[in-house]
């Protein structure tokens, strides 16, 4: 019967703490990540001159590659959670270890 208790207690925590999916963060790095080739395929003779340039200029590729990462990586990663699809945690990792506090156990 405290078991049944407990699996009950812990369903409600987890119930209330579900999370809103972030379909309109998905939405706007993915117009950024876009817009962002679309300007690199289309002013690439610009890019080229920039880049090409040296001294100083020599770090905008760098720039730009973390920009491009940053963006991407935010796009996918909105774009697996909208999905459902998350990360796999290891079994004994902090946020899965259940800690027993006074008369009602949490997950941490």
């Amino acid at each position: 019967m405290v078991s049944y208790i407990i699996r009950r207690q812990e369903m409600a925590n987890s119930y209330g703490s579900m999370k809103k999916k972030p379909i309109g963060k998905m939405i706007l790095f993915g117009i950024v990540s876009l817009s962002f080739y679309a300007l690199l395929l289309v002013k690439q003779d610009i890019v080229n001159d920039f880049f090409a340039r040296g001294g100083i200029y020599a770090f905008l590729p760098i720039a730009a590659a973390f920009i491009f990462s940053f963006v991407h990586g935010s796009f996918t990663g909105k774009f697996w959670t909208v999905l459902g699809i998350e990360a796999a945690r290891k079994p004994g990792s902090p946020k899965n270890q259940k800690i027993f506090r006074g008369d009602s156990m949490e997950v941490k």
